[in-house]
């Protein structure tokens, strides 16, 4: 069993990778506002380096190795934000990088991952077979696997964005994050217990993918599912670390239908300004379709990543 994280952990994130990660902006919007009858505070994750909040938890990780293990490398399989920000993580620190992609994976993350030196290595699109080929590279190279949300590490430094948002404009009511694998929202509710433990933790989830709903509902990992959404960076089950510490902070989650989510990334490129990718777009995207949740409240929201594939745009017209 993967030892938990605590919050700690996430002050300690802050440190080490301060000087490596972007302060992102904090953005509002009185027309945004308007519409969702609460007071919102985005958390510009999208500008950060690598355009994802990933790049936090994977520095985090490259950071935390001792040099000997570190010149080894490290491996990881992802859809495109996570292996993007390990191989500039990897980069910064000047050590391998291998990162395992599914076929089918968006181009625009697939260039990202290269861009930054990384070396891909193609499987089927299917859980077992990343989890194969990871074993099989870290066999053959002695790299350190640094899994995209069940990590400690990585946890830890997701949960630094939050920490900023609340250090730039003061503790949220209700704080509102996507959620797939768990690692943000996980570090988001440690972060919450460390600096606004009275703050609701809200998890926007996709209807084609909500085993985090189910798993909580249940109060055990509910993960047998066949992911069917637009949100390519939630199609991944709930980690285990990452369950047992949402359970533990009693988050709530929305569930969301992808036409919903393409409605809010087509409102933040037009009213916000703002090119979000549908996994981020997801958490704004609940705002909307529950405002009884939020109304009069001040809400914090990360806006994970802007990672878009432009020439598959997920609308017409």
């Amino acid at each position: 069993m993967t030892d938990l994280p605590a919050a700690d952990d996430v002050l300690a994130a802050a440190a080490r990778i301060a000087g490596h990660a972007t302060v992102t902006p904090v953005l509002h919007s009185r027309a945004l506002d308007a519409m969702a009858g609460c007071t919102l505070a985005f958390k510009a994750e999208h500008l950060q380096r690598g355009g994802a909040f990933k790049f936090r938890g994977a520095c985090n990780a490259v950071w935390s190795l001792p040099a000997g293990v570190a010149g080894r490398g490290v491996v990881t399989h992802s859809s495109g934000n996570h292996g993007a920000a390990l191989a500039l993580a990897a980069r910064d620190r000047g050590i391998p990088c291998h990162v395992v992609v599914p076929e089918g994976a968006v181009a625009a993350k697939l260039a990202n991952i290269q861009r930054h030196g990384a070396t891909l290595w193609r499987c089927e699109p299917t859980q077992a077979a990343r989890e194969a080929m990871c074993a099989q590279v870290q066999e053959g190279t002695g790299a350190t696997l640094v899994h995209p949300y069940a990590d400690p590490q990585v946890i830890a430094g997701q949960g630094t964005a939050t920490l900023e948002l609340v250090g730039q404009s003061g503790a949220p009511e209700i704080m509102v994050v996507p959620v797939g694998g768990g690692g943000l929202a996980a570090g988001t509710a440690l972060a919450l217990s460390a600096v606004a433990p009275d703050c609701r933790l809200l998890l926007a989830e996709p209807a084609g993918a909500a085993d985090t709903a189910a798993s909580l509902a249940a109060g055990e990992r509910r993960i047998e599912f066949v992911p069917d959404t637009v949100c390519d960076g939630l199609r991944g089950a709930l980690g285990a670390p990452n369950f047992s510490l949402l359970h533990a902070a009693g988050a709530e989650v929305v569930v969301v239908d992808d036409a919903d989510t393409i409605a809010a990334m087509r409102l933040a490129w037009q009213v916000l300004k703002q090119v979000i990718e549908p996994s981020s777009a997801v958490a704004l995207a609940a705002v909307l379709a529950q405002p009884e949740r939020v109304a009069g409240r001040r809400v914090g929201m990360v806006l994970s990543g802007g990672n878009v594939d432009l020439g598959a745009l997920p609308w017409h017209g």
